[in-house]
């Protein structure tokens, strides 16, 4: 499967990887290069692999509130907000982004790896609502930097000042009506533009208008390493069907004082492991897969690891026993050896 501007990282030279089914730029010109940009600057990703659907009737309120663990009814119209879904059982189905366009009319963001996955849990839950997968009609492209706003604003009429975090809104872009929101997956002020898929000029029109601000397109190599550094999970690596909400750091999405599918199994599941960040303190990359020791016992296993080209460090996330306490000295397996690990929170970057 391919994206709608597929030729157009071809003629940047990208290094194309398999993700999922999808052909996509990997890289352009050097992972490190294209992260310390978005820190700095900007950087422009195409994200059209990911799944949109729009649910709509008169009961889309009700099939969405059911559906997500997170509590819908503190949205306003054109406002969005981060949940999981949850599989009965009380596993995370997947993790997703919900717009409230009205009561409705709603918009489902989910990961290009569930796509198919998702669109048929949806539909196996929303009997009452009409459904529409709109992934292929509707383009996606994230803005992402310090300098995104500033560089956005050049290019439609809306006023970006008012636009606050996962609101949504439609404007024009170079003439051409789409809908903007103020997400992203990198730890940095960022947007996501929606546009119909046969308009691909915008990539070439938005690298060209903010040229000036040093925007650089960048591939899933920097979007991994940023979403690590910022404690952004990975469905896949971090959560899965296995995964409660509460043993990652979604707790804060977890509405019990509503009704939501799973929500049973996760209020009697007891926990006893928790996903934690971690700095190696030898020279070692971990990766996803490598072991976990604590006190000398195989305890749990690394599920994102990489180098931190901000924090200049080897960092990551691991599954641990729930007593594991922060700045508590751990062992990762990389190789045939064991390299100490210090505990410490996910979220290893923070924007000023």
């Amino acid at each position: 499967m391919r994206t709608p501007f597929y030729e157009i990282h071809k003629l940047l030279n990208a290094k194309i990887v398999n993700f999922h089914g999808w052909d996509m730029p990997l890289e352009y010109s050097g992972i490190i290069g294209e992260h310390v940009n978005v820190r700095k600057n900007i950087g422009l990703f195409d994200v059209s692999h990911m799944g949109r659907f729009r649910i709509k009737g008169p009961n889309a309120y009700e099939v969405m509130q059911n559906l997500v663990t997170n509590d819908i009814s503190k949205l306003n119209d054109n406002h969005g907000l981060y949940s999981p879904m949850c599989y009965e059982t009380g596993g995370i189905v997947d993790d997703v982004i919900v717009y409230r366009i009205d009561k409705e009319n709603f918009l489902l963001v989910v990961n290009a790896s569930n796509r198919e996955k998702d669109l048929e849990w949806v539909v196996q839950h929303s009997s009452s609502v009409d459904i529409e997968n709109v992934s292929d009609k509707i383009a996606l492209l994230a803005i992402q930097g310090p300098l995104a706003q500033k560089a956005l604003q050049r290019m439609i009429e809306s006023n970006l000042e008012m636009l606050l975090p996962f609101d949504i809104i439609t404007s024009n872009i170079f003439g051409v009506k789409c809908m903007i929101s103020r997400t992203g997956y990198t730890g940095e002020d960022g947007f996501e533009i929606f546009f119909d898929s046969s308009e691909i000029e915008i990539w070439n029109k938005i690298m060209e208008s903010a040229s000036s601000f040093n925007i650089k397109p960048a591939g899933l190599g920097a979007r991994d390493t940023l979403r690590l550094e910022a404690g952004l999970m990975l469905y896949g690596n971090d959560i899965d069907e296995t995964t409660s909400p509460l043993e990652v750091p979604l707790k804060w999405t977890v509405k019990f004082e509503k009704e939501f599918i799973g929500k049973k199994a996760i209020m009697n599941r007891e926990i006893t492991r928790k996903l934690v960040g971690f700095e190696v303190l030898e020279r070692r990359i971990a990766r996803h897969g490598n072991e976990v020791l604590v006190n000398g016992l195989i305890s749990g296993v690394v599920t994102s690891g990489s180098f931190s080209p901000t924090l200049k460090k080897s960092i990551g996330f691991c599954f641990v026993p729930s007593h594991v306490l922060l700045d508590q000295l751990i062992e990762i397996k990389i190789g045939d050896k064991q390299y100490q690990a210090k505990v410490g929170s996910t979220r290893f970057y923070k924007r000023t």
